[in-house]
Parts: structure tokens; C-alpha cells; sequence
């Protein structure tokens, strides 16, 4: 992100957040403050509004990405903030940004523009602690576990078994394979383990998908963190980590109230990661936002075969919400580079030739966001293909995305909300209420009841393209041990690539002719899934040779520079 976009999010005019609150029916009572611009949101809301008419419920996914970024948050804030244009009342739920991103390559994840959530510093620099919340539960359960087996192991684990890490919120690679209890007989028993962000952590996919303290409360004592000698599963319950772990997290659980730079509601919670996990801030606040207004705008992670088809099988398997819609969100540039014929690298000037007009390319590219919209309308709902636009678009490429748009079934739209704010992206909001509008017959791609290999063949086969798949004995060992273990039930969330419908990430555009390799499958099971390894997984970023926090101070009137 770029300093104009903090110079653009400092201009805006923020209204009080208690009444940003109060406008979506939040009671005093309900908003517990943490500074002057955001707010907790008790859960008592969604008890308290359940009489209320139900939102439309829309969701924003994505072609695949690339390394350009194709401006998925900005649309969502865009489009949240165009329903006021309309005539409508709307409230946009997104993810907390990870705070090792921000200060590595990525930078933040408020939007762009003016279409931003604000204060975007806020937003992305610890916000109200949950991260580190999530970080202490976590790291909390690997310190009872460990103090276990430095007492006895009276349940019989087998160190070699142990499937649970520890977590921080930063990017560091030297961490990723540790060996602990280094030192002297007091210092615990010597074992190789390492760490993962937070945002990978099964203690955020847990939160994000859980529905009230309770539910938490039961889901954190399944978590499993290895097996004894017979393979039977220890559990964070057997370990009496459960219960802290869940006071630990009794102020995460609430979401955080922002609001856009055009007094927009949003509600910002949990930040699961979209490679490993669902990808989707949380159940919760989507529950809350359902009562609070018109439409309720939610963004997935990545592209449609990534957090939208998670947002399908796993979140709304688990709420039992409906969607009434969903947003595809493209640019003529990614179209373009899923052609194959440009290489694009991060950091780097883009090819002059990207940017000049050629509709033939956007053609080629396209493939990819006809098999995305087929993925949206497999699941039973209308899609509308939104075109994030840029100074470099032309009118001919337009065209060619909305003929292909079309013949797949979508509504089209060409949106300038980075520019212009709600304004841009008022004929996106007008196609949105038109699809929500549509009758529509939301579907699950599997039954519960189907094997959990049936259920990874039919991702691989409907939503990435595959021919078929190929299990390595490891994997199938794993599934079916947690077939015996009854673990069967659970849907799956697939931990593959983000930069392609396959599972390598050289492959543009809609590949075929290939199979899904799985090296290795996990359960995730306080969480609520099985997930398949489909490549190597970076569960812990690293820094790059001139990482963002390199520019990163403080001014002298007290402001953040270097941020974006």
C-alpha cells in the first residue's frame, strides 16, 4: 500500500463509533470501547437482535490471485459503502490483517483508496490485542503439553507423535524448526518442534468458526496435539489446558467495530489463514451484521476455489447461514497475466506490455475467471463478476470480460471505487441487489455423510479441475485413521497453492490434464476439519532482503510513517 493511501485514510471523517453502533442497533450496553475508534460488540447481540429482519448475505471472492494484488478488500469496502449511495443500509465483515505481513512484503490490509477501513494504523497494528490473545492460548496449551511430558507422561504420548507447535505473530523463518527443552534436566524434555504465525494457528480457525463462549469452550478441549504409543489422539482436555485457554480468549471472541471512510459499519474479527485454514473472519460477526442491517457484505480469502468454496462447505455448514450472493472480483491486469505470456514479480515494475491494450490476452486469461464464476454457481447462487478498474484499462477489455462474465451466467460490473469511494461502485451495489434478489437454491458440494476421501475428490475434480488424485501412503494412512478415529463427519479444507486452480503454482488460467498429489493429511478437529497437504504449505513467512518494518518510525509530531 502506498502513502497516499494513508494520506487518504487520515483525511476521513469519522464519525463517533458509538454511534456507528447505535445506527445498526447496538445498544450502549452491547459496545464495550478500546480507545476512541473502536469497539467490542458483546455477543449478547446476537441473542438480543435475533427477531430483527435478516441481512442479504453476500459474499466477495476472487480470481486466483496474483502477485499484483486484484484489490478483493477494497472491493468489499467499495461495495459495502456504495448501498448508502442506493438507498441502502449495509455492514462489511473482514479479517484482522496478520501482523507479520504487515511488517514483512504485504503491507496492510485495510482496502485502498477511498474505500478503506480506518484508522487503517489501528487496524493493522494490534487493533484490540485478539491476535496476541489467540498466540497466548495457543502457546499456553504447548506449554502445558510439554510440562506433561516433563512430568511422568502419565497419558502415554509419544513425543515423536506430537503434532502441536507454538505460535507468534511475526515473520520469522528461524523459528520454523526448533529443538526445545535444550539445557539441563530442569529445563524440560528435548524435542524438535518449531512455530507457525498465528494466523496459522488451529486456535484462530477455531475462533473464526465457533458460535458463543461455549461452543469454544467445547471445541478448544477437542483440539488434538498428538497420539500415545497405541496412536489413540491426546486431547487439549486430557491436558486440562482447555478451560485457560478459554479465559485467554473471553475478550477475542468478541468482534471489533470500525467503520469505513464513509461511516460504513465494519466489523473486524479473527484472521485465519487462507492457505492452511478457512481463510474467513468469523462466524460470530457475520451473525451479528445479519441483524444490523440491508446486506451484509463478508470477503474470502484468495480466489473462489480457495476462501469461497471454504466460505461454502465450512462456514456456513457450520452457521447454517445462506448466501444470497456472491461478488467475483477481477482486474484486466490479473486476467492478463493468467494468459502465461507475462512474467510478473513482486516488487518489481510491471511489463510495459501488460499495460497496453490487448483484448486477445484478456481472453486467454479469462479461462480462469469462468471456471471461478462456475465455482461460485456450483454451490446454488448468482455470481456478479466485478471489475476492479485501472487508468490502463480499455474499453475493449472490458468487453471481453463482460461477454465471458455473461455467457457464464454472471452479472458484470466496472467499478472505480479506489477513486471514487461508494460512488464507484454504485452499479456493482445495483447488480448485487439484483442477484440477491434472484432465487436462488444455496447447495453444499458433499454430503456430511460422504467419505472424506469422496469429499477431497470432489474439490479436486469440481473446483480445481482435476483429473483425479494421487495419495501418498503417508495420507492415506492418516485418513484412515481418522475415519477409525470418527473423524469422517468433518468437511475438508484443502491446503494447496493460492496462485493456481491446480496444485502448482506455475499453472495459469484454468489447467487440465492434471492430478491433485496429497503428501499428507491433518485434523484439525477442535476447529472442525480434515486438512489435506497438497505441496510444500510455509506455515511461517519470512522476511524479505528489505522488509516494510525496515521503514517503519515514528515522526516527530507522534504519527506512524513508513507504514504503507
Amino acid at each position: 500500500m502506498s502513502s497516499e493511501n494513508l494520506t487518504m485514510a487520515r483525511s476521513a471523517s469519522l464519525k463517533p463509533i458509538e454511534d456507528i453502533g447505535n445506527e445498526m442497533g447496538l445498544g450502549s450496553h452491547l459496545l464495550e470501547p478500546y480507545g476512541r475508534h473502536v469497539m467490542k460488540v458483546s455477543l449478547d447481540a446476537i441473542s438480543e437482535l435475533a427477531d430483527q429482519p435478516r441481512a442479504k448475505y453476500v459474499v466477495v471472492t476472487a480470481v486466483t490471485p496474483t502477485p499484483l494484488g486484484e484489490g478483493k478488500t477494497t472491493t468489499t469496502v467499495g461495495l459495502g459503502q456504495a448501498f448508502k449511495h442506493i438507498g441502502k443500509s449495509s455492514v462489511v465483515c473482514v479479517r484482522q490483517p496478520s501482523m507479520g505481513p504487515a511488517l514483512g512484503i504485504k503491507g496492510g490490509a485495510s482496502g485502498g483508496g477511498m474505500s478503506q477501513v480506518v484508522p487503517m494504523e489501528q487496524l493493522n497494528l494490534h487493533l484490540t490485542g485478539d491476535m496476541h490473545a489467540v498466540t497466548a492460548a495457543h502457546n499456553q496449551l504447548s506449554a502445558m503439553l510439554d510440562n506433561h511430558l516433563f512430568r511422568g507422561n502419565a497419558l502415554g504420548m509419544d513425543p515423536h507423535s506430537v503434532t502441536w507447535r507454538r505460535v507468534l505473530d511475526v515473520n520469522d523463518r528461524a523459528l520454523r524448526h526448533v529443538v526445545t527443552g535444550l539445557g539441563g534436566r530442569m529445563d524440560g524434555v528435548p524435542r524438535e518442534a518449531g512455530f507457525d504465525i498465528t494466523a496459522a494457528s488451529e486456535v484462530m480457525a477455531t475462533l473464526a468458526l465457533t458460535t458463543s463462549l461455549a461452543d469454544l469452550r467445547a471445541r478448544l478441549g477437542r483440539i488434538v496435539v498428538g497420539y500415545t504409543h497405541d496412536g489413540e489422539p491426546v486431547t487439549a482436555e486430557q491436558l486440562q489446558a482447555a478451560g485457560a485457554m478459554t479465559v485467554l480468549l473471553r475478550e477475542a471472541i468478541k468482534p471489533n467495530l470500525m467503520q469505513t471512510m464513509e461511516n460504513t459499519p465494519v466489523l473486524v474479527h479473527c484472521g485465519p489463514f487462507g492457505n492452511i485454514a478457512t481463510g474467513n473472519s468469523s462466524i460470530i460477526a457475520d451473525l451479528v451484521a445479519l441483524r444490523c442491517g440491508e446486506y451484509v457484505v463478508t470477503e474470502a480469502g484468495f480466489g473462489a476455489d480457495m476462501g469461497a468454496e471454504r466460505f461454502f462447505n465450512i462456514k456456513c455448514r457450520t452457521s447454517g447461514e445462506r448466501p444470497d450472493a456472491a461478488v467475483v472480483v477481477a482486474t484486466i491486469r490479473a486476467l492478463k497475466a493468467h494468459s502465461g505470456r507475462y512474467r510478473i514479480v513482486a516488487g518489481k515494475p510491471l511489463p510495459p506490455e501488460l499495460l497496453a491494450e490487448n483484448p486477445d490476452d484478456v481472453r486467454a486469461g479469462a479461462t480462469n475467471l469462468a471456471k471461478q464464476i462456475e465455482n461460485v454457481r456450483r454451490h446454488g447462487i448468482p455470481a456478479v463478476v466485478a471489475v476492479n478498474s485501472f487508468p490502463t484499462d480499455h474499453a475493449s477489455e472490458h468487453d471481453v470480460v463482460r461477454e465471458v462474465a455473461e455467457d457464464a451466467g454472471a452479472r458484470f460490473a466496472v467499478c472505480d471505487h479506489f477513486a471514487r469511494g461508494g460512488a464507484g461502485a454504485v452499479t456493482l451495489a445495483e447488480a448485487v441487489v439484483e442477484a440477491s434478489d434472484e432465487a436462488s437454491d444455496f447447495r453444499m458440494l458433499y454430503p456430511d455423510d460422504a467419505s472424506l476421501r469422496e469429499k477431497i475428490e470432489t474439490i479436486a475434480r469440481e473446483i480445481y479441475g482435476a483429473d483425479g488424485v494421487d495419495y501418498s501412503p503417508v495420507a492415506s494412512r492418516s485418513l484412515d485413521t481418522y475415519e477409525r478415529a470418527g473423524f469422517g463427519g468433518l468437511p475438508i479444507c484443502m491446503a494447496k497453492t493460492h496462485l493456481s486452480l491446480s496444485s502448482d503454482p506455475t499453472l495459469k488460467g484454468a489447467p487440465t490434464g492434471w492430478r491433485l498429489p496429497v503428501r499428507e493429511v491433518r485434523a484439525a478437529v477442535g476447529a472442525g476439519f480434515v486438512y489435506p497437504i497438497c505441496g510444500d504449505m510455509q506455515t511461517m513467512p519470512g522476511l524479505g532482503s528489505d522488509p516494510a518494518a525496515a521503514h517503519i518510525d515514528i515522526d516527530a509530531d507522534g504519527e506512524v510513517v513508513g507504514l504503507f
